[in-house]
């Protein structure tokens, strides 16, 4: 999807070309002709980009080998944390209720961390979809691919839904044993889902002495339980760029905010890994862009890359300090729609440097990998030499204890 806070030039000009659906639901709508269609084409797109082109026949081929259930209705707005934790959550939300055949689907909200504390990821306080996302650019993609579900803009729209409203709330990987030996390995096998919950809508609807299956006059709705920057940066660059004046920039993720998790690589970890793999792989490159929610630790990064590389590492509230305007409005969004700005730099830096299990950095890594092949992409090596566009820092050991799991649940 395409970020909804566009403006006139600048930061919020370039946010608005950003997606939450990476390669269901974004667009091109300066081309009057489809180039998403056909192998050959989509070969040689370049879906890493913000403004990559919606390729919509995926979805539509899912749609179309869906079993649909009129009256069965998903809620997706249990989410929390930033941008990349909701992203994830929301397409998570989105394909469970197709595998389903939720035949409704119930706009999304955003719920906002509070800004006192931005550890704090459990404030009851939402935002609209529009928030982070555009929500007309999403409305249309999904009716277009997908028109067997329909998109009510609030609960209470929904038809014949119960008075006081409530849903019924359901997690995945307690339905039915899906796993191994390990109890977390019910999160896996997610294919058996579609059946598990066809036996949870018939088993739930004897025991309450429900209608089944639902339908428009007896709905059944759920809720899963889990919880213009980029043109600065290029002309900020070539100043240190003297023999070509490329504007080539590599782009770091520091994620040492107070609401990172307490056995998370710390300052010290992940600065050292980042300079060092930087000088390791012999980067012609004197300009850094810095992704990070801590001002502190942000000028401790600034002074090891000028003293280790002779780098110029620079942030958006930096790049922006000759733009007041632009700044202004930067200022005027939240800490975590601000998070949107890092993202669309990282996307088209010309190396990008993150750390696992930070959701944000994974986001960022796997929507340039997709670079390479577009559709046809292989998966991301977790672990070892990234893929020549991004590198990830941090424990590759042990599938759970390490996150490595993410991966696996990660859209691109």
């Amino acid at each position: 999807m395409v970020l909804s806070m566009a403006r006139s030039r600048g930061v919020l000009a370039l946010m608005a070309i950003t997606s939450l659906v990476t390669v269901w639901l974004c667009r091109l709508p300066q081309l009057n002709i489809d180039i998403t269609r056909g192998p050959l084409l989509q070969r040689h797109l370049d879906l890493s980009l913000p403004d990559a082109p919606f390729v919509g026949w995926p979805l539509e081929r899912v749609c179309s080998e869906t079993s649909w259930t009129p009256g069965l209705v998903f809620v997706c707005d249990n989410n929390s944390g930033g941008i990349g934790n909701i992203r994830n959550y929301m397409l998570t939300c989105l394909r469970y209720a197709i595998d389903a055949g939720a035949t409704g689907l119930v706009m999304p909200r955003i719920r906002v961390r509070s800004e006192k504390d931005l550890s704090d990821m459990t404030a009851e306080n939402s935002q609209p979809f529009t928030y982070f996302f555009d929500e007309s650019h999403f409305r249309q993609s999904l009716q277009a691919s997908c028109p067997q579900i329909t998109i009510y803009d609030t609960a209470s729209d929904v038809p014949n839904a119960p008075a006081p409203f409530k849903t019924e709330e359901i997690t995945p990987k307690n339905l039915g044993r899906r796993g191994g030996c390990d109890r977390r390995d019910h999160n896996k096998h997610t294919g058996l889902f579609a059946s598990a919950f066809a036996n949870h809508l018939r088993s739930t609807a004897a025991e309450f002495n429900l209608a089944h299956p639902p339908s428009p006059e007896h709905p059944r709705i759920f809720r899963l339980t889990w919880g213009s920057i980029v043109a600065h940066m290029r002309q900020h660059a070539r100043q240190f760029d003297a023999d070509s004046h490329s504007g080539r920039f590599v782009a770091y993720h520091l994620r040492t905010e107070n609401d990172a998790l307490d056995f998370w690589p710390d300052y010290a970890n992940q600065s050292k890994a980042y300079l060092a793999r930087s000088q390791q792989m012999g980067y012609d490159m004197k300009a850094g862009y810095l992704a990070t929610g801590n001002e502190t630790e942000a000028h401790k990064f600034f002074r090891d890359a000028t003293v280790l590389h002779g780098m110029r590492v620079t942030t958006k509230d930096l790049l922006l300090g000759d733009y007041k305007e632009d700044l202004a409005a930067l200022e005027k969004l939240t800490w975590d729609q601000q998070a949107v700005v890092d993202f669309i730099v990282l996307l088209q830096s010309d190396f990008f440097l993150g750390v696992s299990p930070s959701s944000f950095s994974m986001n960022v890594a796997l929507k340039r990998h997709l670079q390479a092949e577009g559709l046809y992409t292989r998966p991301w090596r977790i672990g070892g030499e990234g893929d020549g566009r991004s590198w990830l820092m941090g424990k590759y050991e042990q599938f759970w204890e390490d996150w490595l799991f993410m991966y696996e649940a990660m859209w691109p």
